[in-house]
């Protein structure tokens, strides 16, 4: 009997090694697209001026701009504000950075650089989508060799990332190559989300059939978010507790993402967004609300990314749409006597906190309109960073990783 359970045990270990193997062998390629914020920045200086005297004019090589906590502490942080800006040009209706500034994303490919935006600081904030990438590790992948990412500007919207979308198109292909012409999974977190859904809507179906084996999407708002509009009016802080709003809002009121995040008509109609004591805005006064907070530019920006905002079709492969729900999220905005000026009041409706669940759960009607599969999940209670964070939603994730892996 001793001889008997020894034996049982030797063979039960045989085939869980055996599974494990076989389940490494069989792991389809996949790709993170990091959301707003997600990527890391280099810059490079060479400035005709600088706002102060205690600012780096000249660098003779390329340093992290974002994401550096030491660049974010009080004083300092009016140099990072002045090299992380950026200006309009109305003759290309592009964005450019601040004269001397050269600016790059390093480390296309690598999931390293979307796991951690502050490698170097010991501060909770530097992680991103390491806890999802550990995850994924522990599954079996290999960093750069079956997991990969796609980090981009997330400064910029997608009328100017067409650099972006070629490069994720050559990823694909070279995942697809080196790991015995499998299809590839794309994981898109918020604004990356939408970029994986712009790029899947404009492929041959002929393509996505061959290389995109699906799309897991988390947070991703598809409808855009009433938290762009407080963003451009009052700011933001990003979730880092180092920044104050109406600081950041001097950078992210420049990038055209924002305006790509804008909330789409199709999905708000003609709701009131925006309360002051002399007017209400709705989408139809989008032109006018930009007017007011002095920011005419927004509305170039908002007209530049809107064609792209507004594609709501299905992408044409097979969705996984995971989200979190139940979290006081935007609804309206509600300034006072001192019009824009301050912060303002804000009335909720449900979602993650940061995107409202109708644009969240807009994946939704794909269910009828394309006949590739469509599932969706709400998570209650895990909010917009939460869906990459929370032990329930990874166990979720990676089980599906698992699925489409057929392991």
């Amino acid at each position: 009997m001793v001889r008997y359970s020894h034996l049982l045990l030797i063979l039960g270990i045989h085939f869980i090694f055996i599974s494990s193997q076989v389940c490494k062998d069989s792991l389809v390629p996949v790709i993170l697209v990091p959301g707003l914020g997600g990527s890391q920045l280099e810059a490079q200086l060479n400035k005709p001026t600088v706002k102060h005297s205690f600012c780096t004019q000249v660098t003779y090589g390329y340093f992290t701009l974002w994401l550096d906590i030491k660049q974010l502490l009080p004083v300092i942080i009016e140099c990072w504000l002045d090299n992380m800006r950026l200006n309009y040009d109305d003759f290309s209706n592009h964005t450019y950075n601040q004269p001397g500034v050269k600016t790059r994303v390093p480390g296309f490919g690598n999931p390293k650089v979307v796991e951690y935006v502050d490698s170097k600081s010991s501060f909770s904030v530097g992680g991103y989508m390491n806890t999802l990438c550990g995850a994924i590790v522990d599954l079996g992948y290999t960093r750069t060799t079956n997991l990969y990412a796609a980090p981009y500007d997330f400064r910029k919207g997608p009328s100017e990332l067409g650099n972006w979308f070629e490069d994720i198109e050559e990823l694909i292909k070279n995942a697809y190559n080196n790991n015995n012409n499998s299809s590839v999974i794309l994981i898109g977190h918020s604004m990356g989300g939408l970029l994986v859904h712009q790029f899947l809507i404009n492929k041959p179906q002929e393509w996505k059939d061959k290389y995109i084996k699906a799309f897991i999407s988390l947070s991703t708002p598809f409808g855009g978010t009433l938290k762009a509009l407080k963003v451009f009016a009052s700011g933001d802080d990003l979730g880092v507790f180092l920044l104050r709003p109406e600081i950041l809002k001097e950078v992210l009121s420049t990038m055209p993402s924002m305006a790509y995040l804008l909330p789409v008509k199709k999905l708000w109609g003609d709701e009131i967004l925006v309360t002051t004591n002399e007017k209400n805005y709705t989408l139809d006064d989008l032109e006018q609300f930009f007017i007011d907070i002095g920011n005419p530019t927004g509305w170039k920006m908002y007209l530049n990314e809107r064609e792209y905002s507004t594609e709501l079709g299905p992408p044409g492969v097979e969705i996984r749409c995971f989200y979190g729900e139940g979290s006081a999220t935007i609804k309206r905005l509600i300034y006072g006597s001192n019009g824009f000026r301050g912060s303002p009041l804000l009335e909720f409706a449900d979602g993650d906190g940061t995107a409202n669940l109708r644009s969240l759960e807009y994946c939704k009607k794909w269910i009828t309109q394309q006949k590739e599969r469509v599932e969706t999940k709400g998570f209650n209670e895990i909010d917009h960073m939460g869906i990459i964070r929370d032990d329930s939603a990874i166990d979720y994730i990676v089980r599906t990783v698992r699925e489409l892996s057929n392991c």
